[in-house]
């Protein structure tokens, strides 16, 4: 199994981060930990550089905060992930979030800042990895104006876009709340495995707990049901899927956990 996108910069892993690593390390295939603010670089970085082959990493910058920035920071920040190409799986998360912002010139630097994350990716030749909320016809449109190609939408909830996202040829990553939300539950059992991927968001959506990775069996075991098919087909066609899309390899070529 892969944990296709969760933060293992966050301050709740602060404490005993490297000794889950190695717990995860016996269960899972790979875990992409995704940076998306330059205060957590350095922190994500080393993870990768320390655990290569089994954690991954994403970066780009969160449309939440993409306001609290000067143009200055996010080139600086742009030129760094350039800079560190090799290292990176994915550009993302970016995208637009109207949930947490609701001032429109706020939203104005976010459509700004999420060209120049699209650009970066079309230049480093790497997927996107969006996060859109309240604001999914508005991504999708965005991409599409720049015609891209390897798309994930990071816990995508919004059914009437859904076929629209597969015919463009992107995937969707599924994450916990699928248990306990209608909507994602309908999304799964709408959407063809080969466009779906499992994720964690980690170390969030862990039902009053700390998320980790590992949640994403939860994920594999649901989307089983909800399909009628065994969790082992899930899993193998989802790990498939998300070693396709990001590319990885892996230090273990081995995708039976």
């Amino acid at each position: 199994m892969i944990d296709a996108h969760c933060h293992l910069e966050q301050k709740e892993f602060n404490e005993d981060r490297d000794k889950l690593i190695e717990e995860w390390k016996g269960k899972l295939d790979a875990v992409v930990t995704c940076c998306c603010h330059p205060e957590d670089w350095d922190l994500s970085l080393s993870l990768v550089e320390k655990y290569e082959g089994f954690i991954f990493l994403t970066a780009g910058l969160h449309p939440e905060y993409a306001h609290e920035f000067e143009a200055e920071e996010v080139e600086s920040f742009i030129t760094t992930l350039r800079a560190a190409r090799t290292k990176l799986v994915a550009i993302g998360e970016v995208g637009l979030d109207f949930y947490w912002v609701t001032e429109t010139e706020k939203r104005k630097v976010q459509f700004e800042i999420f060209r120049k994350f699209i650009e970066l990716a079309e230049k480093l030749r790497l997927p996107l990895v969006i996060h859109a909320r309240d604001a999914f016809k508005e991504a999708i449109e965005e991409l599409e104006s720049y015609n891209c190609k390897h798309v994930l939408m990071h816990l995508f909830g919004d059914l009437s876009s859904l076929n629209r996202v597969i015919e463009n040829g992107w995937l969707i990553s599924i994450g916990p709340i699928i248990k306990r939300s209608k909507k994602h539950r309908k999304l799964a059992q709408n959407c063809p495995l080969e466009h779906i991927l499992t994720e964690t968001d980690s170390p969030w959506f862990g039902d009053g707990e700390r998320g980790t990775p590992l949640n994403v069996a939860i994920v594999v075991e649901k989307i089983a049901e909800i399909k009628g098919l065994s969790p082992e087909e899930v899993d193998e066609i989802t790990t498939k899927n998300a070693i396709d899309f990001y590319k990885l390899k892996l230090s273990k070529n081995d995708s039976s956990k």
